[in-house]
């Protein structure tokens, strides 16, 4: 995980890695035979995956064109420190050459977002059941976070057979939106840079952190909104750039969505209770965790599957699921956040 010699490193990502791993735990008490047996049931449902995914969207990514990683939490916390060193590096290079740090601040700044890094990391360590890395060279990988599927399979007391098949399905689904749609990663990549084009250490310290303390200072009122820190921090020309990532990705986790649920009645006999319990639990459990969600704008993340979804199902159910693979025929046929409140809008603009 070395970065550019020419940028210096402005996360000390070994204590992330370290501190992530620790906070993350090492999740519900198993056999190794039940390890060994949910790990080979987990490889077999990704590779049972991949036709049922070509043959409901007609997308085709190919077969074993990326990694399939069963890894516990430790091992997720690793794979996204990578991630997130690949993804950051546009804007450590832009802050860096407007501010260089050096010396003292350097590294006492290196520490304290190792630390930040490495809370978000284990907090999400404990939570995240799968995921499709993009950024990984050379084709990406998937990852399927074994102990946190069995936890959730056991809390929600679904059949864990259908389950890890519907995890399965819908973490094969992103695999498929970016090998099939090869200019996804590089779009996504570029709004990254857009994003680090528009930031100044300066601003982002002085100005951003106002902002944070009035917002707060207004949510023990009563009167604050919901946004996350990142929106908290962000200025009108960052926020028009995260609207187009908030369209991109409330695209490919809808999209997720409805190919999970509309595979599942062929092959999953209880998809249906799956999903009702699954929602539910998404919505969070206890003040803490609510209050964490809202702040690390994971209540997005929610609403972004919801609304994703919703624009999905409209689109296909007017169009046919053919017409709607217009969407991924080039970043101009990306819907922006607004059309994916208003789907028509998408069908009259692109169709």
């Amino acid at each position: 995980m070395s970065a550019p010699a020419t940028v210096p490193d402005m996360v000390d990502w070994d204590l992330a890695v370290s501190l992530g791993s620790r906070l993350a735990g090492e999740g519900p008490k198993v056999s190794w035979a039940e390890a060994a047996d949910a790990v080979t049931e987990l490889r077999a449902g990704a590779e049972r995956s991949t036709p049922l995914v070509r043959e409901f969207t007609g997308l085709d990514g190919g077969d074993g064109t990326a990694p399939v990683l069963v890894v516990d939490r430790p091992g997720w916390v690793r794979a996204n420190a990578e991630g997130f060193r690949t993804i950051l590096s546009p804007i450590a290079a832009k802050l860096s050459e407007r501010k260089p740090p050096s010396g003292l601040s350097l590294a006492v700044g290196r520490r304290v977002t190792g630390a930040e890094v490495g809370g978000l990391l284990g907090f999400l360590a404990g939570k995240v059941l799968g995921q499709f890395d993009p950024f990984h060279e050379p084709s990406g990988r998937l990852l399927l976070v074994a102990p946190n599927i069995v936890h959730t399979e056991r809390e929600l007391g679904v059949d864990p057979h259908d389950f890890r098949l519907w995890v399965c399905l819908h973490e094969e689904t992103h695999r498929v939106q970016f090998t099939a749609v090869p200019w996804m990663r590089d779009h996504i990549h570029s709004l990254v840079e857009e994003l680090a084009a528009t930031m100044d250490s300066r601003e982002l310290v002085e100005d951003g952190l106002g902002r944070v303390v009035e917002a707060l200072r207004a949510r023990r009122s009563g009167d604050g909104g919901s946004g996350s820190v990142m929106e908290l921090l962000s200025t009108p020309a960052q926020r028009e750039i995260l609207d187009k990532v908030t369209g991109v990705m409330s695209l490919l986790e809808g999209h997720a969505d409805v190919v999970m649920d509309g595979v599942g009645p062929t092959v999953i006999p209880t998809v249906a209770e799956i999903r009702r319990q699954f929602t539910e639990r998404r919505k969070g459990v206890g003040t803490l965790d609510r209050l964490l969600r809202r702040l690390l704008g994971l209540e997005a993340k929610m609403a972004q599957y919801r609304d994703g979804a919703a624009f999905v199902r409209h689109v296909v159910d007017k169009v046919g699921m053919e017409e709607f693979n217009a969407v991924f025929a080039g970043p101009d046929n990306l819907p922006t956040k607004a059309e994916i409140g208003d789907p028509a809008a998408w069908v009259a603009r692109v169709l």
